[in-house]
C-alpha cells in the first residue's frame, strides 16, 4: 500500500502540485487520478488508500474556531461540554483592534498556517517582533486569528544536554472515529515542548511526544 503526505514534510510525497496551491511544486503525477499515481518514470505505484479525504482540512482553518460554539449549537441543538478557547478575527474590525491594541499579551496565528510557524506568542516577543509581525497581520487582516494565552499543563520530560528530568509543556490530541456511531478513542497524541520554557509543541520546532497513559474504570465503574 503506497502512501502520500498531502502537507510539506521531511521526506514525504506531495499530492499533484495542480491539486494544491504550495509555493513549490510537490506530488506525485496521478495521485488524484482513479486509475492511480504513477512513478515519473511512468510505473504505476501499486494500490493506494486516502486516510483523510480531500478537502478535509478545512477542519483545521484555524479561523473555524470563533465558530465552534455555533456549529455545535446549530448540529447538536445544545452548547458544547468544554468552553472554547475565546477567538477573534482580524477580519472582524473589533478583532483586529483586540489583535493590534493586545498583541503582547495575545497568541495570534496565520489561519492556515502548521508547524508553529506564522504565529506571535505575544508576552514571548519583543516589541520589535510584535511590531513586524503587527505590519504583516495591518496587511492582510482575514490571514489572522488571536487567542489568550493559555497556560499549558507540564509533565516531566528527561532533557540529555542536563542530565535531568525537567516539567515540560504539553498538549493532548484526542482521536474521534467518526461512523455510523462517533467514537472518542481512550488515550491520544501526547506532544510535548521538548525546548526549555516553550510552548510550542510541534515536532518542526522541536517539540516531540510522549506515552499517553490511559487508566481503567475501578469496579464501581469510576475511574
Amino acid at each position: 500500500m503506497d502512501a502520500d503526505h498531502t502537507r510539506a514534510g521531511a521526506g514525504g510525497r506531495h499530492l499533484p502540485p495542480y491539486r494544491r496551491r504550495l509555493p513549490r511544486p510537490l506530488g506525485v503525477p496521478g495521485g488524484l487520478h482513479p486509475g492511480g499515481a504513477r512513478a515519473r518514470g511512468g510505473g504505476a505505484l501499486g494500490p493506494r488508500l486516502d486516510a483523510n479525504a480531500i478537502g478535509t482540512g478545512v477542519a483545521d482553518d484555524k479561523a473555524l474556531y470563533a465558530y465552534v460554539p455555533a456549529i455545535i449549537r446549530y448540529y447538536l441543538g445544545e452548547g458544547a461540554v468544554l468552553p472554547n478557547v475565546p477567538t477573534v478575527l482580524g477580519s472582524d474590525p473589533d478583532g483586529l483592534a483586540t489583535m493590534l491594541e493586545g498583541a503582547a499579551n495575545l497568541v495570534i496565528q496565520e489561519v492556515g498556517g502548521s508547524g508553529g510557524y506564522g504565529m506571535l506568542i505575544g508576552p514571548e516577543s519583543t516589541r520589535e517582533e510584535r511590531a513586524a509581525f503587527l505590519t504583516a497581520v495591518k496587511a492582510n487582516p482575514s490571514n489572522y486569528i488571536a487567542q489568550p494565552v493559555i497556560q499549558l499543563s507540564t509533565q516531566p520530560a528527561y532533557r540529555p544536554e542536563a542530565g535531568v528530568c525537567e516539567p515540560c509543556h504539553v498538549g493532548l490530541g484526542p482521536f474521534v472515529l467518526v461512523g455510523d456511531e462517533n467514537t472518542v478513542v481512550p488515550g491520544g497524541l501526547t506532544r510535548v515542548a521538548l525546548k526549555k520554557g516553550s510552548v510550542v509543541v510541534n515536532s518542526s520546532q522541536g517539540g516531540g511526544s510522549k506515552d499517553t497513559w490511559v487508566l481503567g474504570a475501578d469496579e464501581d465503574g469510576e475511574g
